[in-house]
C-alpha cells in the first residue's frame, strides 16, 4: 500500500493509495499471465493452478483490507465486464518473479 503511484501538489508521483484515501478493485484475470515469447499462440503454462491462485488471490486482498484500504473485488474465474478510464498515461508492470 506504499508505492507512490498517484500525484501530490507538484504533479510528481509522490503519494500512496493510503495517502490519498483511495481504493482498490482488484480483479482476477488468467488471461494477464499469457507468454507470447515462445510463439503467436499466448501460453498460459506458468499461470498457478486454480486452486493455488484462488488462496494467492484471497491473499492479496486480505493484505490491502487488512492495511485499512477499501477492497473490492470481483469473482473469481468468473466471465466478467469491467469498465474503467485510465487517468494518464503511465502503466506500471509489477512482475514477482523478475530479480530486481
Amino acid at each position: 500500500m506504499s508505492l507512490r503511484i498517484f500525484e501530490d501538489d507538484n504533479g510528481k508521483m509522490n503519494r500512496s493509495v493510503v495517502e490519498i484515501g483511495g481504493s482498490i478493485l482488484a480483479v482476477s484475470q488468467f488471461t494477464l499471465y499469457g507468454d507470447v515469447r515462445r510463439g503467436k499462440r499466448p501460453s498460459f503454462d506458468g499461470a498457478a493452478p486454480p486452486e493455488e491462485a484462488r488462496r494467492l488471490y484471497e491473499y492479496f486482498v486480505e493484505r490491502i483490507r487488512g492495511a485499512g484500504v477499501l477492497c473490492e473485488t470481483g469473482r473469481f474465474q468468473a466471465m466478467m465486464e469491467v469498465e474503467l478510464v485510465n487517468d494518464g498515461p503511465v502503466t506500471i508492470l509489477l512482475d514477482s518473479g523478475k530479480a530486481f
